[in-house]
C-alpha cells in the first residue's frame, strides 16, 4: 500500500504531496525533509529503492523533478517504479511535455490525475484514456 506520494524539484521544494495515511502536519515536514535527504542527491548509478524506517522509498528522477513514493514492506517496488513512470506519461499526454511550471499552475488537475490512479493508497487505474476522461470532460465544460 502507498503511504505517501511526493514530487519535489532539484532544490528540494515540494511541488506535490499526497498522504494516504494520517500524518500530523508538523510531522509531515520532518518526514519530507528526512526523505529528501535520502533521495535528492542520489546518483543515477545508485538503487532507486531505499529501506527507510518502517517502510520503503521508491525514487525516480525526471529532468528537474524527483518523484518519491513511500510504500509498506509488502508492496512490490518494481510495480511502484512503473506506476511512477505511468503517472508521468499521463501528465505528459495531458500537458504535452509536462514541466515543473505545469505542475505548479495546474496543481488541481495533477491531483485529479493522481486521485484517478490511486484510491486509499491502492493503485486502481493505469489506463491513460480512463484516467484522463474526467479531466477532458471538465475541460470541455469550462470551455462552454
Amino acid at each position: 500500500m502507498i503511504k505517501f506520494f511526493l514530487m519535489v524539484n532539484k532544490q528540494g521544494q515540494t511541488r506535490l504531496a499526497k498522504y494516504y495515511e494520517h500524518v500530523e502536519i508538523n510531522k509531515r515536514t520532518v518526514l519530507e525533509t528526512e526523505v529528501l535527504k535520502s533521495c535528492l542527491f542520489r546518483s543515477n548509478e545508485q538503487c532507486s529503492f531505499i529501506e527507510f524506517k518502517d517502510f520503503k522509498l521508491v525514487c525516480r528522477r525526471y529532468a528537474a523533478l524527483l518523484i518519491v513514493v513511500g510504500v509498506n514492506d509488502t508492496e512490490n517496488e518494481m510495480a511502484i517504479y512503473e506506476f511512477i513512470h505511468n503517472f508521468v506519461e499521463v501528465l505528459d499526454e495531458y500537458f504535452s511535455r509536462v514541466t515543473e511550471l505545469d505542475i505548479m499552475f495546474n496543481l488541481d488537475k495533477v491531483h485529479i490525475i493522481l486521485d484517478e490512479m490511486v484510491l486509499n493508497g491502492c493503485i486502481v487505474e493505469t489506463n491513460r484514456a480512463r484516467i484522463l476522461a474526467p479531466l477532458l470532460i471538465l475541460d470541455k465544460m469550462s470551455e462552454s
